[in-house]
């Protein structure tokens, strides 16, 4: 008896360590009773019946990445072009995903890769190269929609890659350089008209303060001029008058100092080595003999006035 208890107790131990299942985290396993799905058993401890429930399958709770290989997609001006794309998805509903399709992996990549021809197909090559995000919005938006009755959620499609053939890469690298070229000249051409344009501006501004210096110079010297006419002028008035009232003592004394100075810029010339004087030594004792006459004049006004 006490070996019969024992096989039994070991079969109740076999029997309830059969029925114990651990779900891992990020996982959600399905339990079927007979055959039917009945429970979504998320991450922990669960305790099922041997032999009648059993787990069906693990659905991977995690966002997932799906790579769609490589498709030869033809363009709206057929073109023919390479593309790679990239799916990102996460399961929200484990019991959908498990029993709604037969292989959610397969079925996301033949939608996605349908849908890729569709959307860029319906595009030319220039428009499916400069508006990937477009596209990614449209795959995103399709796919996702197509995919929520599995009980998931579509989080991001990407374009890897889009690879146009040869011959016509080759086109587009002409393309690309006959306008930069083009550029180029263009900005060459604006920056050698601006650097003209400053230039006569420079020269006009320059020739603007030129004409104002000749003028005010031209202003300066008419004013120098009439200043010495006038001191000019101003003098000949009083030698004038110094005449009028001396007579011919006063002019002999003025043509006496200019006879000196002249006189004495001979001497001072500094190539003059002999100096000859074309005049007659009688005419500078005359000279000074009137002047001795005026200085005595002088000073007999100023004794008959003291």
């Amino acid at each position: 008896m006490g070996g019969v208890l024992i096989a039994l107790l070991g079969v109740v131990f076999i029997f309830i360590l059969m029925g114990v299942r651990v779900v891992r985290q990020g996982y959600v396993y399905t339990i079927e009773r007979l055959g039917k799905f009945t429970l979504a058993a998320t991450p922990g401890l669960h305790v099922i019946v041997p032999f009648v429930d059993r787990i069906g399958h693990k659905i991977n709770m995690m966002e997932q990445v799906l790579d769609i290989p490589g498709q030869e997609i033809i363009t709206k001006d057929n073109a023919m072009v390479g593309v790679d794309a990239i799916v990102f998805f996460q399961v929200l509903d484990a019991g959908k995903a498990a029993y709604e399709v037969s292989n959610l992996y397969v079925a996301i990549m033949q939608l996605t890769t349908t849908n890729l021809r569709t959307v860029m197909g319906s595009m030319d090559l220039d428009e499916t190269l400069s508006r990937r995000d477009e596209i990614n919005a449209k795959l995103l938006m399709v796919i996702d929609h197509a995919t929520a009755p599995w009980g998931v959620k579509i989080t991001r499609i990407e374009i890897k890659d889009i690879r146009p053939p040869a011959d016509i890469s080759n086109a587009m690298a002409r393309q690309m350089k006959a306008e930069r070229e083009k550029r180029a000249n263009i900005l060459e051409a604006e920056g050698l008209r601006a650097a003209e344009i400053l230039r006569a501006e420079g020269e006009k501004q320059g020739a603007i303060l030129s004409a104002e210096g000749r003028k005010e110079a031209a202003f300066r010297d008419a004013e120098a001029r009439e200043r010495s006419a006038e001191a000019e002028a101003r003098a000949t008035q009083v030698v004038s008058e110094a005449i009028a009232t001396s007579g011919t003592q006063a002019l002999n004394y003025f043509v006496a100092q200019k006879y000196t100075e002249a006189v004495a810029s001979f001497a001072t010339s500094p190539n003059a080595k002999t100096i000859l004087f074309p005049v007659e030594a009688t005419q500078l004792i005359g000279s000074i003999g009137g002047i001795g006459e005026l200085v005595k004049d002088a000073l007999g006004s100023q004794g008959a006035a003291k």
